[in-house]
């Protein structure tokens, strides 16, 4: 086959079919009334990272896991602990079960109902500024495409650390745990950061020993040290262990299990386990696309380096997703850096909003953050205006039993505006939403103030952060406005 001769020509071609792929796609199809041609290239499950080992599994498997372990663990008086018989290996399947679900009636089916959308299943790659060739599995090619434009939102894969004797003695990552039937005794995870402490929870409380190795002296560097700190407490409390600011010497087989060899503050110790399973974060998958030929800029980590409209160095070519040059990885902002990509190819005019984009680690208690931390807004303008709020003076919390937890508001003390909040709290991820509307708009903490907000509940919490910027709040009754 002479693939030169054979050129398939498109509007817009797509490499990647995750969550900036499909959202860019139904946008740009939108926009065109379903006349732009569209070319979607990849390999792989349809949806990406997050409906198949990112976002969707893990929650669900620590959903099961709370099930299991809330009834044995009640926070009220007079109830009495609840032992609840499990089967790991049906919570899997099921998990499983839910994921192909999710990815049929979310992704597969949806694309079929846009015709101008043509699926490559194959690996694409850059012949020049304008064509990709196509390769199967084996490295065959079986087709070149053209486009007007083009939007690389090829996602990322887990980062495994070189490590001696990781390799050859095996472990997990994000992408293949969910292929577990049988709960190890106990995991050594090694990093401190979202994955690992959701993943960790989840098998601790089916009855898993965890053991979590960090590199740095705290986990989740991404949030306030007060939030970092009370995460630590709590989860060591429920049986975690921690070896912080560690380095891993060597990993080897030990028996049946794993040894792992590690130097720290206090010397070099060994830990023993069944299973390992690295989180230590995610690279952008770049490396196949020979972005040279397209003269596309990436940073030293491999990941494209784009505008705030999502273009890259060479004109008629975006980027969205995890493969892009930036501090967060979320499926949220993948699917809004796509819409964002495909509007200014229709000539508008938008830009990304980084500032107010929320994160979460979906623990429990969960955290959830917008904008700047203390530290990086004193960095970068001298001086800020911060305070805590504890939920053991939240009566929501208090009637749950759930008083571990703080919400942290950060403002510019030259206009009161807020510039950051973070929240360690059992639905941070459902109130955090208050704080990304405050920062994205300008709000201040005086317009928080006057917002009335339900009693007895969370949200108030962020009201009573708000109001302890200017008042004593142990002076204070409830509801005082």
């Amino acid at each position: 086959m002479n693939l030169k001769s054979e050129i398939q020509k498109f509007d817009l071609v797509i490499l990647g079919r995750g969550a900036a792929s499909f959202s860019a796609a139904i946008k740009a199809s939108e926009l065109s009334n379903g006349e732009m041609t569209i070319a979607m290239i990849g390999t792989g499950s349809l949806g990406g990272t997050c409906v198949n080992v990112g976002c969707v599994p893990s929650k669900y498997l620590l959903e099961a896991s709370h099930s299991v372990f809330r009834p044995n663990h009640p926070r009220m008086s007079g109830i009495y602990p609840t032992q609840v018989k499990h089967n790991f290996s049906e919570v899997m399947e099921g998990l499983r079960s839910y994921v192909t679900h999710a990815r049929d009636t979310k992704y597969a089916q949806v694309i079929e109902n846009y015709s101008n959308v043509k699926l490559f299943n194959g690996l694409g790659r850059f012949v020049d500024r304008k064509t990709i060739l196509v390769s199967d599995s084996d490295g065959n090619e079986i087709s070149m495409v053209t486009g007007s434009n083009i939007l690389i939102a090829t996602g990322s894969s887990p980062s495994v650390p070189n490590i001696e004797g990781l390799k050859e003695t095996g472990f997990l990552t994000s992408d293949t745990i969910w292929e577990l039937n049988e709960m190890p005794e106990s995991v050594a995870i090694i990093g401190g950061g979202a994955i690992g402490l959701e993943i960790g929870q989840a098998l601790m409380h089916f009855g898993s020993k965890i053991t979590v190795i960090e590199a740095m002296d705290s986990l989740l560097p991404q949030t306030e040290p007060e939030i970092s700190s009370a995460m630590k407490r709590f989860l060591e409390k429920e049986g975690m262990k921690f070896h912080l600011g560690a380095r891993i010497g060597s990993v080897n087989r030990s028996g049946n299990g794993k040894s792992i060899d590690i130097i720290t503050h206090n010397g070099k110790e060994k830990i023993e386990v069944q299973e390992i399973i690295v989180a230590t974060g995610r690279h952008a998958n770049t490396q196949y696309l020979n972005l040279k030929s397209a003269g596309v800029e990436v940073d030293s980590r491999g990941q494209i380096v784009t505008s705030e409209k999502m273009k890259t160095s060479t004109p008629g070519i975006y980027a969205a997703g995890d493969c892009v040059s930036k501090k967060m990885f979320l499926e949220t902002l993948a699917a809004r850096e796509g819409v964002i990509a495909v509007n200014n190819m229709f000539g508008e005019d938008l830009t990304i909003d980084y500032d107010s984009s929320t994160w979460a680690v979906f623990t429990s208690p969960q955290i959830a953050g917008v904008g700047m931390t203390e530290n990086e807004f004193s960095k970068k303008n001298g001086s800020c205006s911060c305070r805590v709020f504890s939920l053991e003076n939240l009566t929501k919390a208090s009637i749950m039993g759930e008083t571990e937890g703080v919400i942290k508001i950060t403002v510019d003390p030259n206009d009161n505006r807020i510039v950051g909040m973070h929240i360690m709290a059992p639905n941070a991820t459902d109130i955090i939403t208050e704080g990304a509307y405050a920062v994205r708009n300008g709000y201040t903490i005086d317009d928080i103030i006057a917002t009335s907000h339900i009693f007895p509940s969370f949200s108030e919490g962020i009201k009573l952060a708000a109001q302890s910027f200017i008042r004593d709040l142990s002076k204070m009754a409830c509801c005082v406005e």
